[in-house]
């Protein structure tokens, strides 16, 4: 049986976020009940399911904890019915402060799930309150202790830095805040100004001045040097865990390996190529489920499998490259991965080829030679 990895996308919020293009919507509760039912005739609709073994199960959004938890029980069963999940699958749900609470936490553990990432972003109410945040901390305090209670011992916190009007000092009580907790795991985004997104509109309009990439890369040693402080080992450029703690889905990506996205706009890789599905809520519950194929070409898969596998730290494996492309690597990026060692932006070490410290830093102008 091959492995394989499922995705499954819940696209509603109690509030959208001011910076988030994500493909979600608040104020939709009337089409719970619809999408759970058209979500779980996707997954019963998928073909020669019992040729797979699911390794790892990630349900996103949105806010995937604003569903009822009977509901979620209801979909990790259909894909349970399907597919054979392996007793050791790692299990996730994305839950945001103030949509859960202890009952809720307790039912997602009685239906198989074992991981709980709870996005965080800041610990301070008035940058809560500018980010458009649905929370605030007592709330979010709250929602670990809730996590806790329920018995859950492998937890993620999302959070931002380079937000308007964050201070150093704001980030490193984030930070501490959040190690005090004992996370398993923590996920550090920079800020990103999306077009089409409040935050953008606020920006073009001068309210706000974003933060300088100076200001941002100290923000982002500074929380760097608080993790590796406390144990947290960086395993990829946003992503620091405890020993054992790596998020095994995430690597699924990064690594180019199988996935099914299941639910309203969720992309796929499978059987080498990548698809997604309708954008539309209402079509998709009327099952028009399927979007379309995207254009990937090999010289698409070639610069994917550089700059997916040179975000992790271990970086890319010579051998790895022959075994999946059957050329060699200097065939392809001799050049690129020459220039760019001479540049001090990546380093070679028994076979691997990886990320320097600078080359972190501007991994973005790395990435782009690739493509």
């Amino acid at each position: 049986m091959k492995d394989i990895s499922i995705y499954i996308h819940i696209p509603f919020c109690v509030k959208k976020c001011l910076y988030c293009d994500f493909n979600s919507f608040s104020d939709k509760s009337g089409y719970f009940t619809e999408y759970k039912n058209s979500l779980i005739q996707e997954i019963n609709s998928f073909e020669k399911a019992n040729d797979f073994t699911v390794r790892t199960i990630f349900i996103g959004g949105g806010t995937p904890s604003v569903l009822p938890s009977l509901f979620i029980d209801e979909i990790l069963n259909a894909v349970g019915r399907k597919f054979y999940i392996d007793k050791n699958a790692e299990i996730s749900i994305e839950a945001n402060p103030g949509t859960v609470d202890y009952d809720k936490f307790s039912d997602y553990k009685k239906s198989g799930v074992n991981r709980v990432s709870i996005g965080m972003q800041a610990i301070q109410d008035r940058l809560l309150r500018i980010l458009g945040r649905a929370h605030n901390k007592d709330g979010f305090l709250k929602s670990v202790e809730s996590v806790r209670k329920a018995g859950f011992e492998n937890i993620n916190f999302d959070i931002m830095f380079a937000l308007p009007n964050q201070s150093f000092y704001d980030l490193e009580e984030t930070i501490k805040t959040a190690v005090s907790l004992s996370p398993t795991h923590l996920s550090l985004y920079s800020l990103i100004i999306e077009e089409r997104t409040p935050f953008f509109d606020m920006y073009e309009k001068g309210e706000f001045l974003p933060v300088s990439d100076e200001d941002d890369r100290k923000m982002y040693y500074l929380a760097k040097d608080i993790l590796k402080e406390n144990g947290f080992l960086q395993y990829e450029i946003s992503n620091f865990a405890q020993k054992g703690f790596k998020c095994r889905h995430n690597i699924v990506y990064w690594e180019r390996k199988e996935y099914i996205g299941f639910g309203l706009g969720a992309c796929s890789f499978f059987g080498g190529k990548r698809f997604h599905n309708n954008y539309s809520i209402d079509e998709y519950i009327k099952g028009e489920r399927f979007g379309g194929f995207e254009d990937f070409t090999e010289k698409d898969a070639l610069a994917e499998f550089m700059f997916l596998g040179l975000r992790m730290n271990k970086g890319i494996s010579r051998k790895e490259f022959f075994d999946y492309f059957n050329t060699p690597i200097n065939n392809v990026f001799g050049d690129v991965i020459k220039r760019n060692i001479k540049k001090g932006l990546l380093f070679e070490k028994d076979g691997r080829i990886c990320l320097t410290e600078k080359g972190f830093d501007l991994a973005n102008i790395v990435f782009e030679e690739f493509l």
